[in-house]
């Protein structure tokens, strides 16, 4: 899951580089505004990186998962999971199925699902019709499918006709979190911790909403996932050694947001995103978090610069950022955006937003 509900570690290094370069550039020396924070994304959950820090210290994958989901319990499920690789498409073109639609395919030759008005129909390499296949079309995979333009995926391909195709990859429970845990979590780190993602993997996965006709996206509105072409060693013992595992409060399996890093403390889901209180998304302590190269950090922008990101919100010149509000964390909720001739009030979210910022723990002052 934008920071709303999970960010892969090289999505974080990727951004923090580009905060750091676009945060400083032009600014060294001029009058403006120097903001200090703490984390990256949004908070609720598992910090990734302060279950990096309990593995080190010796915990076991259940004690990570229960500290950060609190009155949770490991449960068994199993399934198939609905991962959206494209909506909306003409075509997709794929290879390395054994069938689709009915008809025998050839090893090494690339087919296409194709739109034809109200119904899919199956292409040869030069645009053949071989088949009609309805409203939907699956491809069956021996080894894996690979998709144009995408990558290679376990499991079926289906693509619907939704007026363009909707195409999914229907893949086993364990198979998609393979396909997820190394690109959320570096397969370097310990053990424990790549356990700790595996299972919370299968949990969001379960408890998502999706859409019709899938239940997961292939990105960072849900979980980045990259089928089998991402898969490494590491990760999938993690899967292997976890597997069917989820974490489940009383009968339900739960909504496993997970998150880079908290700056020490995670935040109750209330908070972050303006829902109902969760039990077991609740704040608590990060001892170890402070791991994390983004436990801290500090931006500077010019008063021009600032003026700019937050037109609107105040008049005349800006003189103060005052929070007004937090979370059970120092996140902030609300805060007040002062001005020479005229003030408004506004979300931590929106600051985080217009000001580029890694979470919405921070703190303002004008230099």
């Amino acid at each position: 899951m934008r920071f709303r509900r999970a960010n892969g570690i090289a999505t974080a290094a990727a951004v923090c580089a580009a905060l750091v370069s676009c945060a400083f550039a032009g600014s060294a020396g001029a009058a403006g505004w120097v903001i200090k924070g703490r984390g990256f994304g949004h908070g609720v959950g598992m910090s990734q990186y302060g279950a990096y820090g309990y593995a080190k210290h010796g915990r076991g994958y259940r004690s990570i998962l229960t500290h950060y989901y609190r009155h949770t319990r490991i449960g068994e499920a199993s399934g198939q999971i609905r991962v959206l690789l494209e909506s909306g498409v003409g075509s997709v073109g794929f290879s390395g199925a054994r069938s689709a639609c009915g008809k025998r395919l050839r090893k090494g030759r690339e087919y296409g699902f194709a739109d034809a008005g109200s119904k899919v129909v199956l292409r040869n390499a030069r645009g053949h019709r071989i088949a009609s296949c309805g409203k939907s079309g699956t491809a069956k995979s021996g080894s894996g499918i690979h998709v144009n333009g995408k990558s290679t995926y376990r499991g079926r391909l289906v693509a619907k006709e939704t007026g363009g195709l909707l195409v999914v990859n229907k893949v086993g429970l364990d198979d998609y979190a393979r396909g997820v845990v190394a690109n959320e979590m570096s397969s370097s780190w310990p053990k424990n911790a790549l356990r700790a993602q595996a299972v919370a993997t299968r949990s969001y996965a379960l408890s998502a909403g999706g859409g019709r006709g899938f239940d997961v996206y292939d990105d960072t509105r849900s979980q980045v996932y990259g089928g089998k072409a991402s898969e490494t060693k590491a990760t999938d013992r993690a899967v292997n050694s976890t597997s069917d595992e989820v974490l489940r409060y009383h009968k339900h399996v739960i909504t496993a947001f997970f998150f880079s890093t908290s700056g020490g403390q995670t935040e109750s889901v209330q908070y972050a995103f303006g829902s109902s209180p969760v039990p077991y998304l609740v704040s608590v302590r990060d001892p170890y978090d402070d791991v994390s190269p983004f436990h801290t950090w500090k931006v500077r922008y010019s008063q021009r610069e600032m003026q700019s990101r937050l037109h609107g919100l105040f008049s005349g010149r800006l003189k103060k950022i005052r929070v007004t509000k937090t979370g059970e964390s120092p996140r902030i909720v609300q805060a007040k955006v002062i001005g020479s001739r005229g003030s408004s009030r506004t979300s931590g979210s929106t600051l985080q937003r217009r000001l580029d910022l890694m979470s919405t723990w921070a703190r303002f002052r004008r230099r």
